[in-house]
């Protein structure tokens, strides 16, 4: 059988049923660690970009049980655990998205895994922890929050748009843009955020709590699973020209979709 083929073998259901279980254990991990979380072992690994040894425990942990899942899988994790080489499948995970946020003590934070194949998203699974909030999806699926079926919301008119925007770590490169965004987009919608958790942010569009979430510089791993939960939920994830490219994380602009022509104006002003 051909490789295009094999990936309609896979039973996504169970391994979606088995990846939220892996998920929600590394979510009471992870609210065990900040419990008694000791700061002074934080790492930095670039400017305002810190990593934990619970980032890192936790990765080692998800790893380890994805491997028995789905063996021939490979992996893009955040923080190196696993490889990709030539696998058909392969598990694109975030242990701990939104680690300032955790080291702070502060919400939003979650564990973000998606599978995908060479051509597409398959899986998508994201534990917010702080809120127990649950959001799953798999291909061909409406996308859920702790079972009930999520959407997108109807807002329609830019007046009333609530918008998450999500500032690198590499300020540099990306302040312009940044303050190109702020300058068009504050007094002209209804409101403006910064979060610091992608992965819970496209999860927030697509159970319609925000119309857009808006970031660039960012790594396949922060945005996998929270894509395929926002398309499946009636969003819609682009670069910021409105193509496909937005599966590396370098660009990507995700909207309730009735909103994203008037986004991607704004982006193109730039």
């Amino acid at each position: 059988m051909q490789n295009k083929n094999k990936n309609t073998m896979l039973d996504l259901e169970n391994i979606t049923l088995k990846v939220r279980e892996i998920a929600l254990r590394t979510g009471a991990f992870l609210c065990n660690e900040r419990s008694g979380f000791d700061r002074s072992k934080v790492e930095k690994k670039n400017a305002h970009d810190y990593v934990s040894y619970v980032d890192k425990e936790s990765e080692r942990r998800i790893v380890a049980q994805l491997r028995e899942l789905l063996p021939e899988a490979g992996f893009i994790a955040e923080e190196g655990s696993g490889s990709l080489t030539t696998e058909n499948y392969c598990w694109l995970v975030d242990p701990l998205d939104g680690t300032t946020n955790f080291i702070h003590n502060n919400a939003p934070y979650c564990v973000s895994i998606a599978l995908r194949n060479k051509e597409e998203l398959l899986v998508g699974v994201v534990y917010e922890v702080c809120r127990n909030e649950l959001y799953w999806t798999y291909k061909g699926a409406p996308s859920y929050l702790n079972n009930k079926e999520i959407h997108v919301s109807d807002v329609s008119d830019m007046d009333e748009a609530f918008v998450a925007l999500g500032f690198p770590y590499d300020s540099q490169k990306y302040k312009p843009l940044a303050e190109h965004i702020v300058h068009e987009l504050y007094g002209n919608v209804g409101g403006m955020r910064l979060q610091g958790a992608a992965a819970a942010e496209l999860c927030y569009v697509a159970a319609g709590r925000f119309e857009a979430r808006i970031e660039g510089l960012l790594g396949p791993w922060d945005i996998a699973a929270g894509s395929i939960i926002l398309m499946n939920a009636g969003g819609k994830v682009t670069d910021y020209s409105g193509g496909g490219d937005f599966y590396s994380g370098r660009e990507v602009l995700a909207t309730n979709g009735k909103l994203h022509d008037e986004f991607l104006k704004i982006l193109g002003k730039k």
